[in-house]
């Protein structure tokens, strides 16, 4: 570790709009024109085993996907009611950083950010194929060891996550990556991808089964219904089996859905989720319990629950694995676009969500038993 960033441990009230209720409160987490960024997308939220916080966004000098994009971060310690000021924790002058994903590895606590890099001047409609050049879309990874408070040097990983023929762009996530917990491949670290060419989007997972030394591509999954999947997010099923859940482009509007049996070196083929409808926009899917250690097994899910629009964010819970999704409920009925969920503790919620047209990033503090009174 050559350059350390060192966050502020002070936490201070987010300034902006604090929404409370009995059971959900909302607060603004990243403003657009507030501390030094024209606008914030693209969130990621991950609570560490310690509970801390981490509220990652790409803070950007424009709207654009591509405008000198850094890597920006807030921490909690009080369970998302108050957070750190900004701190721009990945930076490379005029280039665009983008697609910040996250994972903390169970058997030492250590945080995985990882995330791409463009030259000024290129993105995912002009890059080519390869590892050399400015052209190229890169991939780097970059950790802390203390709850996000210092982060090591980026680390360029592109040969281990991409294809070094055909493929021209490559996505994390957006959001969080996963850890198995079972089966053979358990402790495996997984990020979820897709790659290019631009408008011929594949999906699949890249893989440490080093803590995160070493990174391995697997398969893309075969499409079996109309359009292509595109953002990812992925979730370990009691057996092990990993469970990809994308965003559907040029398709039918509803979430794709695939299986790997083999930690996420191959797939099934990716098929609508009728119960899943979506405006094609990025969404959320976390593990919030198993059986065996809870009265039952829960897996949420969250995005803009429209075909027409990106609004209506609502959070679901399936009781089954993910085949049905009984509950159903709305958590901002207004603006509201790319999302991230977290699990707080074994009663709350958290939402890391776009709204106001892309004018704020909101965390929402849920309680569990709220959402289950739609069931």
């Amino acid at each position: 570790m050559n350059r350390i960033i060192v966050l502020t441990a002070i936490l201070v009230s987010v300034s902006g709009c604090r929404i409370s209720g009995d059971d959900t409160t909302h607060i603004d987490v990243f403003i657009s024109g507030e501390e030094g960024y024209d606008t914030y997308r693209i969130p990621a939220v991950l609570t560490t085993s310690t509970g801390t916080i981490l509220a990652f966004a790409e803070g950007r000098a424009s709207l654009s996907d591509h405008a000198e994009n850094n890597i920006v971060l807030k921490r909690s310690l009080d369970g998302g009611f108050t957070w750190s000021p900004l701190e721009t924790i990945a930076e490379d002058g005029e280039n665009c950083l983008n697609n910040p994903t996250a994972v903390q590895i169970r058997e030492t606590g250590r945080i995985l950010l990882m995330y791409q890099r463009y030259f000024k001047g290129f993105d995912e409609h002009k890059a080519e194929p390869g590892y050399d050049g400015e052209k190229v879309c890169r991939t780097f990874i970059m950790y802390s060891d203390d709850d996000g408070v210092t982060w090591s040097d980026p680390e360029e990983v592109t040969r281990g996550v991409k294809r070094e023929s055909v493929v021209t762009s490559t996505a994390t996530g957006p959001g969080v990556g996963i850890e198995l917990t079972r089966g053979e491949h358990a402790g495996r670290i997984i990020m979820p991808f897709n790659q290019g060419p631009y408008g011929n989007w594949k999906v699949y997972a890249a893989y440490s089964d080093d803590q995160g030394e070493t990174w391995n591509y697997g398969k893309v999954a075969p499409e079996n219904s109309a359009g292509m999947g595109n953002e990812v997010q992925m979730v370990e099923m009691p057996d092990g089996t990993v469970q990809l859940n994308s965003r559907s482009a040029s398709g039918n509007k509803l979430r794709k859905v695939t299986f790997s049996q083999d930690g996420g070196e191959s797939w099934s083929g990716l098929v609508d989720h009728p119960e899943l409808p979506e405006p094609e926009c990025m969404g959320s899917i976390i593990r919030f319990s198993f059986t065996w250690r809870s009265d039952r097994s829960r897996i949420l899910f969250s995005n803009p629950a429209s075909q027409e629009k990106r609004e209506m964010g609502t959070i679901r819970i399936s009781y089954d694995e993910g085949k049905t999704w009984p509950v159903s409920k709305v958590v901002h009925s207004g603006s509201f676009a790319y999302s991230c969920l977290t699990k707080i503790d074994q009663e709350t919620v958290g939402i890391l969500y776009e709204n106001d047209n892309y004018g704020k990033i909101t965390f929402a503090i849920i309680n569990l038993r709220w959402l289950e009174d739609a069931e």
